[in-house]
């Protein structure tokens, strides 16, 4: 029959998980490399990613070709100069200097502006204004063609309404967009958040992958053996310190997100560490996985290292898993960044509740219910 466990029982179960928590932080501590990385990466990451990983486009050098040099044409590269995006380095005589000026990286784009422009506006007819684009960085030569789409737009606009196009018969269609939990569609406030999982998940994963290959490394992993802690036990309080861990610097990149950069939460905390919490769990899983296998500390990173990668691609981080085929798509099923990610941004700047990103957590859960109990059986057949 099955013998339901007596308090003494439990508590002496706990302390012996207790003993191996603080095993396992004495041992990440007193290892001073293992100690830098820690707390310092994260910091630092987080403010670079904060700093440098945008698509945002602020400065958008553009050299000129105004062939008509018109009062028109004027206002139209001045209005682009005003647009606080535009910045032009040069201004052309002839044709030959704009692919000089974009393959030298002088310039993002070449604008030109044909001779018959203005003449062509006041008789009615379409003006053209040519862009040159440097497309080896596609996604800022979009963002410029974008932008340089607006101002032509405006001043269409304005040009009509001043010379007689703005009356009820030549009225033209007005679109006024606004941008829900973003307003001014800054990069940084989608990637930040998303950091939060992704940044602690690099540590945590290499901490649980190390956990046991370090005791093999160190030959104290026979010691492990003669303790009157069960395999559970022992894999239970390896888990628990990389967890603390790893909440530990999401809290800290939380924490330059919120104060540093100011993108302001919107949601709960609690809602957040609860997704958080149950993210960690079920990277420490997949990571005393690869640490169970692992015969030394070197394939553990090796392990690791490969893991992260396909981790970090298919989570929709850079990219919207819905843009990928189909196959990919349901590999990231198995990705808990993936679920991670959309509950943290969800929670930050929607400030959805528990019920609404019930969806992310059940597949975390799944993941650590499957992985944690695969690391404890692999840590025992080890044993055997």
């Amino acid at each position: 029959m099955f013998a339901i466990p007596t308090f003494p029982a439990i508590a002496a179960t706990l302390r012996r998980i207790a003993n191996m928590c603080h095993k396992e932080f004495l041992a990440v501590v007193k290892d001073p490399k293992t100690r830098a990385i820690l707390f310092v990466p994260a910091l630092v990451q987080s403010l670079l990613f904060g700093y440098a990983a945008t698509f945002d486009l602020t400065d958008a050098p553009y050299v000129l070709l105004d062939q008509s040099r018109s009062a028109a044409s004027t206002e139209l590269a001045a209005r682009l100069e005003g647009s606080g995006v535009f910045r032009r380095v040069a201004t052309l005589r002839s044709q030959e200097g704009m692919a000089h000026a974009i393959e030298t990286h002088q310039a993002m784009l070449a604008v030109q502006i044909g001779p018959r422009f203005e003449h062509q506006l006041y008789a009615g007819e379409a003006a053209p204004v040519q862009l040159i684009l440097d497309g080896r960085n596609s996604n800022t030569a979009g963002s410029a063609a974008a932008f340089a789409g607006q101002v032509v737009a405006a001043y269409n606009r304005d040009w009509a309404r001043r010379h007689g196009g703005g009356g009820s018969a030549g009225a033209t269609l007005g679109v006024e967009s606004r941008a829900w939990y973003n307003p001014n569609l800054e990069t940084r406030w989608n990637m930040l958040p998303g950091m939060v999982a992704a940044l602690s998940m690099l540590q945590t994963l290499l901490l649980s992958a190390l956990s046991v290959a370090r005791e093999r490394e160190q030959g104290s992993f026979d010691q492990l053996l003669v303790t009157p802690m069960s395999p559970l036990e022992i894999m239970a309080g390896k888990a628990l310190a990389p967890v603390l861990i790893g909440l530990a610097q999401s809290t800290i990149i939380l924490l330059v997100t919120a104060l540093w950069f100011k993108v302001p939460l919107a949601g709960s905390l609690l809602t957040l560490y609860a997704g958080l919490g149950l993210f960690t769990l079920a990277c420490v899983g997949i990571g005393l996985s690869i640490s169970a296998v692992s015969l030394n500390m070197q394939q553990a990173m090796l392990y690791t290292f490969v893991l992260i990668m396909p981790l970090m691609l298919l989570s929709g981080l850079t990219t919207p898993v819905r843009n990928m085929p189909p196959l990919l798509q349901t590999l990231t099923l198995a990705n808990p960044l993936r679920f991670a990610i959309d509950l943290v941004q969800r929670v930050y700047l929607e400030g959805v509740g528990l019920r609404v990103v019930a969806m992310d957590l059940l597949p975390m859960l799944i993941i650590a219910a499957l992985t944690l109990p695969l690391a404890a059986w692999l840590f025992r057949h080890r044993l055997s």
